[in-house]
C-alpha cells in the first residue's frame, strides 16, 4: 500500500483538525456537510430531469432534439471539465476551486428557472454542468486530504449514501413539484430550488473550509506517485506551474468525441466521431507519457493506473454506471409513456430503492476498509439479481399485476447500488496519494459520466427498437430486452469484481505467509543470540 501524506494535524477531538501554518481548528464534520450537500445538488440535476422532460417540452414547445440536450448537454459539460478541474484543485487549492464551481452552479440554477426558450435552457444547462464539473472532483480530493484510515471510509460511506439517495430521489422531487405547482412552474422550481441551497453552501464553504493554508507549495504540486514511478529531474523551476494545456485540450476533445455520438440522432457519420474520439484518447495517453518522460508535469500521472485498487475500482464503477442509471431511465419511459402513470407516481416507485440504498451505503461504509472487495462483488450480484427480477416483473405487469411491483426488484438493486457507492469509492482511493486526490477523482467520475452516456444511449436504443405502441405486447418485450442488456453488463462487471476480490485474497495470503516466515526467522535468530 502506498503511504499517503496528510495536510492536517489531529487534535484530542477526532472531529477537529489543525492545518499546519495556522492556529485555526477546523471541524471535519462541517467540511463533510458542505461537500455532500453540494454533491447532492449536482446529482439531483441528472435524475430529476428524467421525469420532467415531457412537461418541459410542452411548456417550451421544444423539439425532441432540442429537449435531448437538456440532459445530454449537462452530462457532456461535466465530462469535459472533471479532470482538468481536479488538477487545478490539486495545484491551487481545492477549497478555492470548489467554491468557484459552486458559485457558477448556483447562479446558473437560478437563471434556469426563468428560461423562456430551449436555446437559453440548453446554454444555461451547459454552464450548470461546467460548474458541477469544477466542484465535483474537489469533493473527493478534500475528503482524501482531511480524512484518513477508517474516518475516510466513513466519509466515503456518506458519499455513497448521497449518490444513491440523489439518483433515486430526483424523480420523486421533480414529480412532486410538477404535481403540486403545475407543469410550467413545477419544472422551473426543480432547477431554481438549487439557488438558495447553493447560496447557503457558498457561505458555509467560506467559513468552514480551509483556504490558503491548504494550498500546496508549487514545488510539490506534481509529486510523483510514490513507489509507482522512478524519480525524474524536472526541467521547470520549483515555482513554475505546469498545467499541461495541450493534454487538457486532447482529453477534452476525446471525451466530447466519444460521448457525442450517443447524444445525436444522426446515424450516417456519428460513429466516425466516436472513432476519432478513441484515436484522440490514444494520442492523449502517448502525449502524457512523453510529456512526463521529458521532465514535465502531465495533467494525469498515468502511473495512477498501475495502482490495482484504483484501476480495478474504476473499471468496476464504469461497468456499473454503464447499466445502472439506464434502469431508471427505461422504467420512467415505460411507466409514463407506456402505462400513463403520472410523474409523481413514477418517482414514488423508485422511493424504496432510495431508502434501501441509503441504509446499504452506511452498512458498507463500516466494512469497506477491511472487506471492500468482497462488498463490491456482493453489490454487483444484487444489482444483477435486481435487473433479472425486473424482467420477471414486466411479464407479471403484462399479465395484469400492478406496476408497483417494480419497487420490489429495485430494492435489491438499491442495496447493491448503495453498497457499491461506499465500497468502490473507498477501494479506489485506498492507495492513491493525497497529492493526486482531485485528479484521480476527476478521472473516475469522467469514466462514470462516459459510461452513463454510452449505456443510456445503448439501452434506450434497444428498448425503442424492440417496443411497439403502448397498447402492443411488444412494448413489454422492449422493457424485458432492455433489462436483459443491463443484466449482461452487470455480469461483466461482476466477473471483474470477482477477479479483483480473488487477487486481494491471494495478496493477503502471501503477505500473511511472508509475515509468518519472517516471524519464525526472527525467533530463530533470537534463540541463537541467547545461546
Amino acid at each position: 500500500m502506498i503511504k499517503n501524506s496528510h495536510d492536517f494535524v489531529p487534535t484530542s477531538d477526532p472531529r477537529r483538525i489543525r492545518i499546519p501554518g495556522t492556529d485555526r481548528v477546523y471541524d471535519r464534520n462541517k467540511i463533510l456537510v458542505v461537500l455532500l450537500v453540494t454533491l447532492m445538488m449536482s446529482l439531483l440535476q441528472v435524475s430529476s430531469v428524467n421525469t420532467a422532460l415531457s412537461v418541459m417540452q410542452t411548456s417550451l414547445h421544444a423539439s425532441d432534439t432540442a429537449l435531448q440536450w437538456v440532459l445530454s448537454g449537462y452530462t457532456l459539460a461535466i465530462g469535459i471539465t472533471l479532470v482538468p478541474a481536479g488538477r487545478l484543485g490539486d495545484i491551487f487549492g481545492r477549497s478555492l476551486i470548489f467554491t468557484i464551481g459552486l458559485i457558477v452552479f448556483t447562479l446558473s440554477s437560478f437563471a434556469l428557472g426563468f428560461a423562456n426558450s430551449t436555446t437559453t435552457l440548453n446554454v444555461l444547462r451547459l454552464i450548470q454542468g461546467f460548474g458541477s464539473g469544477v466542484f465535483s472532483p474537489q469533493i473527493t480530493g478534500l475528503i482524501m486530504q482531511y480524512f484518513n484510515g477508517r474516518a475516510r471510509a466513513k466519509a466515503f460511506a456518506y458519499f455513497g449514501l448521497v449518490v444513491s439517495m440523489s439518483v433515486a430521489a430526483g424523480p420523486v422531487l421533480s414529480g412532486l413539484f410538477i404535481s403540486v405547482l403545475g407543469d410550467n412552474l413545477g419544472w422551473r422550481l426543480a432547477f431554481a430550488v438549487n439557488a438558495p441551497i447553493g447560496l447557503i453552501g457558498v457561505l458555509l464553504a467560506i467559513f468552514w473550509l480551509p483556504f490558503g493554508k491548504e494550498r500546496r507549495h508549487f514545488a510539490n504540486q506534481n509529486k510523483a506517485i510514490e513507489g509507482m514511478v522512478e524519480p525524474r529531474v524536472r526541467k521547470e523551476s520549483s515555482e513554475k506551474i505546469d498545467l499541461d494545456p495541450f493534454g487538457m485540450l486532447l482529453l477534452g476533445s476525446a471525451v466530447v468525441a466519444i460521448m457525442l455520438p450517443f447524444m445525436l440522432h444522426v446515424t450516417a457519420w456519428k460513429w466516425f466521431i466516436m472513432l476519432a474520439g478513441f484515436i484522440l484518447l490514444a494520442l492523449w495517453i502517448l502525449w502524457e507519457h512523453s510529456y512526463q518522460k521529458h521532465g514535465h508535469f502531465p495533467m494525469v500521472d498515468l502511473s495512477l493506473f498501475k495502482i490495482k485498487t484504483f484501476s480495478y475500482s474504476m473499471g468496476i464503477a464504469s461497468l456499473q454506471f454503464l447499466g445502472g442509471p439506464s434502469m431508471f431511465v427505461i422504467l420512467a419511459i415505460f411507466l409514463q409513456e407506456g402505462l400513463g402513470v403520472s410523474a409523481l407516481e413514477s418517482g414514488l416507485v423508485t422511493l424504496p430503492n432510495a431508502l434501501v440504498s441509503a441504509y446499504a451505503a452506511m452498512w458498507a461504509g463500516k466494512r469497506a476498509y477491511d472487506h471492500g472487495r468482497g462488498i463490491q462483488a456482493i453489490a454487483l450480484s444484487l444489482t444483477l439479481l435486481g435487473a433479472l427480477s425486473m424482467i420477471i416483473v414486466s411479464i407479471a405487469v403484462h399479465a395484469g399485476f400492478s406496476y408497483w411491483l417494480f419497487s420490489l426488484p429495485l430494492i435489491l438493486s438499491g442495496f447493491g447500488g448503495g453498497a457499491m457507492g461506499s465500497a468502490n469509492q473507498t477501494q479506489a482511493m485506498l492507495d492513491v496519494p493525497t497529492e493526486h486526490g482531485g485528479t484521480a477523482g476527476g478521472v473516475i467520475q469522467t469514466g462514470q459520466r462516459m459510461a452513463t452516456a454510452i449505456g443510456t444511449a445503448l439501452v434506450t436504443a434497444v428498448f425503442f427498437a424492440t417496443r411497439g405502441t403502448p397498447t402492443d405486447a411488444t412494448w413489454y418485450l422492449g422493457i424485458a430486452t432492455a433489462y436483459s442488456v443491463i443484466a449482461i453488463i452487470f455480469v461483466i462487471g461482476l466477473i471483474v469484481a470477482l477477479v479483483f476480490w480473488r487477487d486481494g485474497y491471494h495478496s493477503r495470503h502471501r503477505n500473511t505467509r511472508t509475515a509468518r516466515v519472517n516471524y519464525l526467522k526472527d525467533r530463530k535468530s533470537t534463540r541463537r543470540r541467547k545461546n
